[in-house]
């Protein structure tokens, strides 16, 4: 039996740990709000801290009040939420499947997003919200696809990853015959959309995405609470009073919808969904839910890249392929690791 004083001793590093995970997730939210500040502030006009406050205020401000309120604000909250969005379905699907490769852009629903919106623009000629639209529906239906193919005969995690890389190669099958019969201008349009970027951020295309997100995150944070016991099997979660088949059905259709409409404001922003939850979890350590430290991962890591692809080199990148830079060799990384630990997926 365990003696007065040890379970002191456990109870104060429960309590330890908590303070710093939540002195850490606190740190990552500074760090999103100073990167938002930094990209209000820098651009072909520098405007000073003091200003940005103002137009964020509703005051008019000369000059600052359209390049700040219409063209900086718009591409550094779809940056913002987008990142989020990412971060936090990614580190859904990785808890819930218990595998950092179960990520929604591995897995092939960010593919089927992006088969259904470039379908959208080469095909129909469809604009911004029709094309969101698309993007949410195609997320969604191969989302229901590989739930049910990997559905059968019980639900099994290693199976669906399989089954979502086979499916995302389809889908990178169907982009690449959608691109071969574009013409040129729907070419530009729809590869400017595959490599994700923030450059055609508007409200109207941000609006969607902020709204979603306020309805379908507390959705996922209510779900997650039962991810940690589902990382420990279906039966030991159903014996500890998870009902495992409606939050699994919970997380995934809000998580999906999520990545879906942060995928139809930004485009398939390479990466951040994977890189998320496996850099949130060598961040805060373990012992809780990595789901809104991921989230702010993913916040940091679009808005990061959309600066550094910005003003870093001699011309500007997308934010998509600053991230798609970074989270090339961070898979790579990853599946050594694996292998020398003896796993699989």
């Amino acid at each position: 039996m365990s003696t007065p004083s040890t379970v002191q001793t456990v109870l104060a590093g429960r309590r330890a740990r908590a303070r710093r995970r939540a002195l850490l997730t606190g740190g990552l939210g500074a760090v999103v709000l100073v990167l938002v500040v930094v990209s209000l502030m820098v651009g072909n006009t520098f405007y000073g801290i003091d200003e940005v406050v103002r137009v964020i205020l509703g005051e008019r401000v000369p000059g600052a009040s359209f390049a700040v309120g219409e063209l900086r604000l718009p591409r550094s909250a779809t940056g913002v939420f987008a990142g989020f969005a990412f971060g936090l379905a990614g580190a859904a699907f990785q808890t819930m499947l218990r595998n950092p490769l179960a990520s929604p852009d591995i897995i092939g629903i960010s593919w089927g997003a992006s088969a259904a919106a470039v379908f959208g623009i080469v095909f129909l000629g469809l604009g911004d919200t029709a094309v969101s639209v698309f993007a949410l529906g195609g997320a969604i239906v191969t989302a229901v696809a590989i739930y049910l193919l990997a559905n059968r005969r019980g639900f099994a995690g290693a199976r669906l990853i399989l089954i979502g890389i086979g499916i995302a190669a389809v889908m990178q099958s169907v982009v690449s015959y959608v691109l071969s019969r574009a013409s040129n201008w729907e070419l530009q349009t729809a590869m400017q959309w595959l490599a994700g970027s923030l450059n055609g951020a508007t409200w109207d295309s941000a609006r969607p995405l902020v709204i979603a997100s306020a309805v379908l995150v507390p959705l996922v944070l209510a779900g997650g609470r039962g991810l940690g016991a589902l990382r420990l099997g279906d039966d030991t979660a159903a014996a500890l009073g998870v009902r495992v088949t409606p939050t699994r059905v919970l997380l995934i259709v809000a998580a999906v919808a999520l990545l879906a409409f942060a995928t139809a404001a930004a485009g398939p922003v390479a990466f951040v969904a994977f890189m998320s939850g496996p850099l949130a979890a060598r961040l805060v350590g373990p012992g809780g839910s990595l789901l809104v430290p991921a989230g702010l991962v993913g916040a940091i890591l679009v808005l990061g890249a959309d600066l550094v692809g910005q003003f870093v080199f001699g011309t500007r990148y997308p934010v998509g392929v600053i991230t798609g830079a970074l989270g090339a060799p961070f898979l790579i990384s990853l599946l050594v690791r694996t292998a020398r630990s003896g796993g699989s997926i």
